[in-house]
């Protein structure tokens, strides 16, 4: 959280003259709402001129709906992500979709309740009763809209700010609170009430207002994912995209992927146009929906193949689809930098597909090193502060909130590279983890020899004695017998260390947390783990000495799911630890083995181990990883598959031959149940026509 005088001196250093034409802009476009759309003809609005999906009648414009995320930027975007912000639209598929109350309903007969809402709270706004809004239980499902729809109609009382998750922050940065289940424009006025008692924002617009927030205090992760996308085929379409100021991508059968509320709809609708034997593509439709909702300021590559870059650039839009265009329909702004464009000195096998992730550390090598990629260093260059990875700030913003954060995930996840990125983190590190493999683990190794974090691994056997405090042989007695001593365990030895620097924070992991008696371990240390009683006294059980947990010590414990789910926790402990998923990520693994796309193989496998076991047994993305790169050669696909999937699969299946068919399919000798053997080339060939027959993604 930013101090108040830093806050003071950002708004004194504001250029409030870059908002002059955005204010004149705005009030063009809430104008034009007004003549469209104006408040005495909302009781009798027809669905046909609100909903997305349903063309409006000749001559009328744009609907409600398109209007307000497509017509109106400078009134504040809400673009991105699904339709559902809507609370109903029209499907392509023909459906209506509506919000959980509205179910059951004819179209119509929702459509009057939803207007109805909007009407009363139109009302209300006017009558200055804004908790009457509350109560509209319709109009919760589509914050967004809802909240941009009053600052609309009456701007004196709100801000052009919409996002719950955005505006509850810009409130606790202006030293206020909000609660964490009030309605979007609830905190909205929150925040507005706070900005017109700070004497700095006197005169300034709603306008300056957001923009002064977004620019200087950006709520959004620190580092969002880089893509890599490929504009057509062997790049076919680069011209017209680098004319055009845009990246298109195809699979236009599925139709605008705004209409899409998850991952598993939109693999659906790709099972439904390019049937796969694997069950779908999650990857691709994940994929596609990151493209969607890609936000101005992130970055993205185009390339053409596995080895040349064509340009960098930074997105400027919202996405869109373009329905009367001929092909490539689903479309984001970007504006392109061709200075970066070069050939690689060596071809990024993930590259083969449409998308593939992108290290902040390759993008740094390409914008800030020399055009000579001969003469690149291997390493990202230094400049400015490190931005942290999206799935670190995770975990950082868990620990500030719980205090103590459990992450959990199948086998091979990287859950403890995870929790020792967020340790690199909070020690102060950051640039390590986007630093070369042995680089990193130097880092790391230097990052644990300090007194601040410690590292320990629960098993069957270990107790409270090894972990608060319990008597054991003093190694240091001369005389006969055994001598007892008492003796601080790790977890009281870090408290002792973090109360007497408060100023640090202290850190300890707990890899295979779950493998250890928790209650047994914790004992009653339990209670003072929740960061409202740090600091309280208790009586240790074995010494009766007064001990407390002080409130600059964290937690990170990394729990297997295939060992043991989360539902066979102590539920005390389960309370006050927050759980993050760690799941298999088919783009760390993203390359080909001869005809074989690891990526696709990687993601079938796992939908039949879900599908046959469940998903806690899925593989993790590391066994399909050479030093930190996605295996290249059909030998070492062999020892991963023959040497660590199989016998892992073996032990899921507990000898059923069936089990193991069922999820192998052709891979296991149906004579003798056992998985077939064949030479490493055979095997690729095997493996891809097994898992990854169906829709292409091949547009690199």
């Amino acid at each position: 959280m930013t101090d108040q005088l830093g806050l003071r001196a950002a708004a004194a250093d504001f250029d409030r003259s870059s908002a002059a034409e955005a204010d004149a802009a705005a009030e063009h476009e809430r104008k034009q709402v007004l003549s469209q759309f104006p408040l005495d003809e909302w009781a009798t609005l027809p669905l046909s001129r609100y909903a997305l999906g349903q063309a409006a009648s000749a001559g009328d414009g744009p609907t409600y709906c398109r209007l307000m995320e497509f017509g109106t930027p400078n009134l504040g975007s809400i673009k991105g992500g699904s339709a559902a912000k809507h609370i109903m639209y029209h499907h392509n598929s023909g459906e209506w979709r509506v919000a959980a109350p509205l179910r059951g309903l004819e179209p119509q007969e929702a459509w009057e309740v939803l207007r109805g809402q909007f009407s009363r709270a139109f009302e209300a706004m006017a009558a200055g009763d804004i908790d009457a809004v509350d109560d509209l239980e319709v109009l919760r499902f589509g914050p967004t809209l809802v909240t941009k729809s009053l600052a609309t109609y009456f701007p004196e009382h709100f801000l052009p700010i919409y996002a719950a998750e955005h505006l509850r922050k810009f409130v606790a940065l202006l030293g206020g609170t909000a609660q964490s289940d009030a309605p979007a424009w609830h905190t909205n006025r929150r925040l507005l009430e706070l900005v017109r008692a700070r004497p700095e924002f006197e005169g300034w617009s709603g306008q300056e207002v957001m923009r002064f927030l977004y620019e200087t205090f950006n709520p959004r992760p620190q580092q969002r994912t880089i893509w890599k996308i490929a504009p057509g085929e062997r790049g076919r379409l680069w011209e017209e995209c680098r004319d055009a100021g845009v990246i298109r991508v195809g699979w236009d059968e599925i139709g605008d992927l705004g209409q899409y509320q998850s991952d598993s709809e939109l693999k659906q609708a790709l099972d439904a146009h390019w049937p796969r034997s694997s069950g779908g593509s999650l990857t691709l439709a994940r994929r596609l929906l990151a493209f969607r909702d890609l936000e101005a300021g992130d970055r993205i590559v185009a390339n053409r193949g596995t080895d040349e870059v064509l340009a960098t650039g930074t997105v400027s839009g919202s996405y869109r689809f373009e329905a009367d265009h001929a092909e490539y329909r689903h479309v984001v702004p970007v504006s392109w930098d061709v200075s970066h464009a070069r050939r690689l000195p060596s071809p990024q096998h993930g590259w083969r597909s449409t998308f593939a992730k992108v290290q902040p550390s390759f993008l740094s090598r390409i914008t800030e090193g020399p055009a000579d990629p001969s003469t690149a260093s291997a390493e990202p260059y230094a400049r400015g502060p490190v931005a942290l990875p999206e799935d670190v700030t995770s975990v950082l913003e868990a620990l500030e909130r719980k205090g103590q954060v459990i992450l959990h995930g199948p086998p091979g996840t990287g859950k403890t590279r995870l929790a020792l990125g967020a340790a690199l983190a909070l020690a102060g590190r950051a640039e390590a983890l986007t630093a070369a493999p042995d680089r990193r683990a130097a880092a790391q190794a230097e990052m644990l020899g300090d007194s601040r974090v410690q590292l320990v691994t629960f098993h069957p056997s270990y107790g409270y004695e090894d972990f608060v405090e319990g008597f054991k042989p003093d190694l240091s007695a001369t005389g006969p017998g055994l001598t007892l001593a008492l003796t601080d365990g790790v977890f009281h030895a870090l408290c002792a260390r973090a109360a007497a620097h408060p100023d640090d924070t202290f850190l300890l992991i707990v890899d295979e947390i779950n493998r250890g008696d928790l209650p047994r371990i914790f004992g009653e240390l339990v209670t003072l783990l929740e960061l409202d009683k740090r600091g309280l006294p208790v009586a240790l059980s074995v010494s009766r000495r007064t001990f407390s947990v002080p409130p600059n010590v964290r937690i990170i414990g990394t729990m297997n799911t295939a060992d043991r789910s989360i539902s066979h926790l102590d539920a005390a402990v389960r309370r006050r630890f927050a759980f993050l998923p760690v799941g298999p990520d088919p783009d760390a693994v993203a390359g080909t083995v001869g005809p074989l796309d690891l990526a696709q193989f990687f993601e079938s496998l796992n939908t039949r181990i879900a599908r046959h076991l469940d998903a806690d047994h899925q593989i993790g993305h590391a066994y399909l990883l050479r030093d930190g790169e996605p295996i290249a050669t059909e030998d070492d696909l062999a020892a991963a598959f023959h040497h660590e999937v199989i016998p892992l699969l073996e032990d899921y299946c507990l000898g059923r031959a069936d089990l193991l068919h069922r999820i192998l399919g052709s891979l296991v000798d149906a004579d003798t149940g056992r998985p077939a053997l064949m030479s490493p080339q055979d095997l690729a060939a095997a493996l891809a026509t097994e898992f990854t027959s169906g829709a292409p993604d091949t547009d690199a």
